[in-house]
């Protein structure tokens, strides 16, 4: 045979079949949710996906949110992609970064507000269960995830610094206590100080027979509660818990079984002792100082018949200031002025209730809202005119109200979805 007639009848087909398959092979779509055998239901509640997407966002076709699980190992740097659509019928935290801002999380995901709540931007969706959040500012936040069904698991910290478009794992938290950042690499989570932003933590020392968790507001003026017998302290340190001294003691009949701390500058502390519990009634105090700890005043004590006294009040001990509901709902301060706190009467047909003070707690007034709901009850408070409030229940839907009024009306922002079977 010759040359010309074997390049014809033989090199000349491989080259027309190579070329097709390039063509059939560039043509075709990857489906970048291939291998998944998940799946996730969409909102009917008005929430709506991300409006845009990037080249490395999730195919929005697809049924199960396309993400990237964080790493697990302290100081990752993996990147979360935003998921397509995530079912947001279980809250469990709130923060704002002003009245029209903010985030809500729940159980594997993320979402954003920039109305006020009335439509919410499915942002982060992945393994565990988002139980705190702060916010810097709109650009800056950080979320807290924890794994309900394995307890020694650390809890992930994640972070965002383009207001949640790409959150990242950051490191791994080092306790349960409240976080709080002061700047982008400065924050505190109890008793454990973190200066890059996450990634590292260090223990900072705390008194002995210390209840609660401490809170540090900044790296030299922190706060503990102790219980000594029938004897309850507040202590101070302004050297970084290298010393503490005692700025309140109060003789008690109650017994603690919790405190709680939140500081709004260096020398203010709002204090919450928590007592005993009986007939779904819990009898609590709240305490405030603006003065580093000179001066104290009593801003809630709430004695109950299934409590006992309020906490370092004697057991005959019915006069001052009042809280609505017969146990404590969430705390938020806002300012050396401004705290507002739930209250929740789970015997009551609208068990969700709220007061708060704009006085530094010289006075505290109770609102005339009740809300249903008995599940756990959010607040995040922007300044002392405007709030939002989330009320949750066991089987039915979430619901986000909103004060533009300092509490004294809420109006209904969003219904979220209903909770399905065993969530």
């Amino acid at each position: 045979m010759t040359r010309s007639r074997f390049f014809k009848f033989f090199i000349v087909p491989i080259v027309l079949v190579t070329l097709m398959a390039g063509c059939r092979q560039q043509g075709e779509e990857p489906n970048p949710s291939a291998g998944n055998g998940g799946n996730a239901s969409s909102s009917a509640t008005g929430n709506q996906p991300p409006n845009s997407q990037s080249p490395t966002s999730p195919d929005p076709s697809s049924s199960q949110p396309s993400t990237t699980p964080p790493k697990t190992d302290s100081g990752s740097d993996s990147t979360v992609k935003p998921p397509a659509a995530v079912r947001m019928d279980k809250i469990t935290a709130v923060r704002l970064a002003d009245p029209q801002s903010g985030w809500i999380g729940g159980k594997g995901w993320i979402a954003r507000t920039d109305d006020g709540g009335k439509t919410w931007n499915a942002q982060y969706s992945g393994e565990g269960t988002v139980e705190q959040l702060f916010a810097l500012n709109d650009r800056e936040a950080w979320a807290v995830v924890g794994d309900a069904g394995n307890k020694s698991k650390p809890r992930q910290l994640l972070g965002t610094k383009d207001g949640g478009k790409t959150w990242t794992a950051v490191g791994t938290m080092p306790n349960t206590g409240f976080l709080h950042f002061v700047s982008s690499d400065e924050a505190y989570s109890g008793n454990a100080k973190t200066t890059d932003g996450g990634k590292t933590w260090a223990a900072l020392p705390v008194p002995e027979q210390t209840v609660g968790d401490a809170y540090f507001h900044d790296r030299h003026n922190g706060w503990a509660v102790t219980q000594d017998k029938d004897m309850l302290h507040v202590k101070r340190t302004t050297d970084g818990g290298e010393s503490w001294q005692n700025v309140m003691s109060r003789k008690t009949v109650a017994q603690l079984t919790g405190a709680l701390i939140r500081s709004a500058g260096a020398n203010d502390a709002w204090v919450e002792w928590i007592g005993e519990s009986g007939m779904t009634q819990t009898s609590y105090s709240l305490f405030h100082t603006s003065d580093g700890g000179k001066a104290w005043q009593t801003v809630i004590a709430n004695s109950t018949a299934g409590g006992g006294p309020a906490p370092g009040f004697p057991i005959d001990h019915s006069d001052g200031p009042k809280n609505t509901g017969s146990k404590p709902g969430a705390l938020y301060v806002v300012d050396p002025n401004v705290a507002f706190m739930g209250g929740q009467c789970m015997a009551c047909d609208k068990p969700n209730t709220i007061g708060w003070t704009i006085d530094g707690g010289k006075t505290w007034v109770n609102g005339e809202a009740a809300f249903a709901g008995y599940g756990q009850q959010l607040l995040a408070i922007a300044d002392a005119t405007h709030g939002w409030w989330i009320v949750t229940d066991t089987t039915e839907p979430a619901v986000m109200y909103t004060t533009s009024d300092g509490g004294k009306s809420w109006q209904k922002a969003h219904t979220f979805e209903k909770l399905l079977p065993g969530t």
